[in-house]
């Protein structure tokens, strides 16, 4: 699976990464729904440190489509309120 961080790049992640990311996903979403800035700020942290240490940096010259795209580390509460679907930034 290819995972976007906007405004930085596209990593390989694999499905039982994107699993373990999930929970991390659930976190954000409960900061959100919350509307607990502090909380929210460290689980979108978390969230994107996972898949940069667990996943693999797709090439950048690479054409390829994301299949999940996740905000990027300065976005704001409401932003990410926004691209919340019914499973939250990751879906399963």
């Amino acid at each position: 699976m290819i995972v976007r961080i906007l405004g930085e790049g596209q990593y390989d992640v694999s499905d039982t990464v994107v699993d373990a990311l999930n929970s991390l996903d659930a976190q954000v979403e409960s900061a959100i729904e919350a509307g607990d800035e502090e909380s929210f700020r460290t689980a979108l942290e978390a969230l994107l440190a996972g898949v940069r240490e667990r996943g693999t940096a797709h090439p950048a010259d690479s054409l390829d489509e994301s299949d999940l795209i996740l905000p990027p580390g300065d976005a704001t509460l409401e932003e990410v309120r926004e691209l919340l679907g019914d499973e939250g930034l990751i879906p399963g």
